[in-house]
């Protein structure tokens, strides 16, 4: 399990170092996450000289229990930034219908593109169904 969090790290590490070094309008952990499935998918296209050059934990399985407990316990991960909005409630009163006017469009947003992505890949993916 070090292993594999140490390599979710130096991939998000990496990702918010390139973020600043090229500044890029790009978050450093979705570049890191973008860098982790590039290593995802060269260690799998070749799984043979992945065994003999990388360390067990990172292509017998471990990696990915290692990402699947971290999801598990992502809720965990809120408590700080609750706490954070509890500390400054003064904000929220003042800025609270902006707050969730803004919470409530960019959910309607994110939804949205994600319908439009599912039916994009949908489409693309069975080019002679559903037109």
């Amino acid at each position: 399990m070090i292993v594999s969090l140490t390599l979710i790290l130096a991939a998000q590490l990496l990702g918010e170092a390139l973020t600043r070094a090229l500044n890029l309008p790009v978050p450093g952990p979705v570049l890191g996450m973008a860098l982790l499935l590039v290593f995802f998918i060269v260690r799998d296209r070749s799984l043979a000289v992945s065994r003999k050059i990388l360390p067990p934990p990172l292509v017998d399985g471990r990696l990915e229990e290692t990402g699947k407990t971290l999801l598990a316990n992502l809720s965990l991960m809120f408590v700080p930034a609750g706490a954070g909005i509890v500390g400054r409630l003064d904000v929220l009163a003042v800025q609270g219908t902006a707050l969730a006017i803004v919470v409530l469009l960019s959910t309607l947003m994110t939804l949205a593109a994600t319908a439009f992505t599912f039916v994009a890949v949908s489409r693309w993916l069975k080019p002679g169904e559903g037109r």
